[in-house]
């Protein structure tokens, strides 16, 4: 049973990043639509549709080399277009846009979290041990669709470019400094995947790290689960 249990787990935890990271692009592009841009509309970004949003390595390459490597994957979606002067104050709305993807995972991560208090009340009232089976299935599914999407709000609000946390604290920046700082996202992304190779060589985890202290104890916070 654990092994079945492991397998299927792993392979809907995949199918449920993918959702997830679809969601945070999608939420970036209605926030940007509801600011006065309309790019990612007129690109068909607003859709469900995982074919529109799929990045051959942010969406497939990089979370099948993490899962095997650090036995959790990890990716993104194709970014979502923006054109920021259809902003009518940029830096504000861009790091409102940008604060969107995150705040969507965050908000799935809760909604999930009060079904999962539900589901723990459900069976230590239920003594049907094929029902508390059933939903002991189901718990470890939904365990890691909140975990996943709270890796990913973290993880993408680090104030490092490109993610999207450089843009919401670039909101706070001098107009100076802000124009500089968020150009800098070539350089960011090549220093990000040497990080990553780094980590794999070193058979390090730098990101887990950090973030995995601060997801869990936010995750047993959230459900009560131990």
């Amino acid at each position: 049973m654990e092994f079945s249990l492991h397998v299927i787990v792993t392979f809907i935890s995949i199918i449920i990043l993918f959702g997830s990271i679809i969601i945070h692009e999608i939420s970036h592009g209605f926030a940007a639509f509801w600011l006065g841009d309309d790019t990612a509309k007129r690109n068909g970004r607003l859709k469900l549709n995982p074919l529109v949003h799929i990045d051959l390595f942010g969406t497939i390459i990089l979370p099948i080399m993490l899962f095997f490597i650090f036995k959790f994957p990890f990716g993104w979606a194709k970014p979502v277009p923006i054109n920021p002067y259809n902003f009518k104050n940029m830096k504000r709305d861009m790091g409102i846009t940008a604060l969107a993807g995150p705040l969507a995972n965050f908000t799935i991560a809760f909604v999930l979290s009060l079904l999962i208090r539900l589901m723990i009340g459900s069976m230590n009232l239920n003594s049907g041990a094929t029902i508390a089976i059933g939903l002991q299935y189901v718990l470890a599914i939904i365990t890691q669709l909140i975990i996943i999407n709270l890796y990913l709000c973290f993880f993408n609000l680090i104030p490092f470019p490109p993610l999207d946390g450089s843009k919401v604290f670039g909101a706070f920046l001098p107009d100076t400094i802000y124009y500089k700082y968020v150009t800098q996202e070539r350089l960011g992304m090549v220093i990000f995947v040497g990080l990553m190779l780094f980590s794999s060589i070193m058979k390090l985890d730098i990101f887990g790290g950090i973030l995995s202290p601060i997801v869990m104890n936010i995750f047993h916070f959230m459900t009560g689960m131990k």
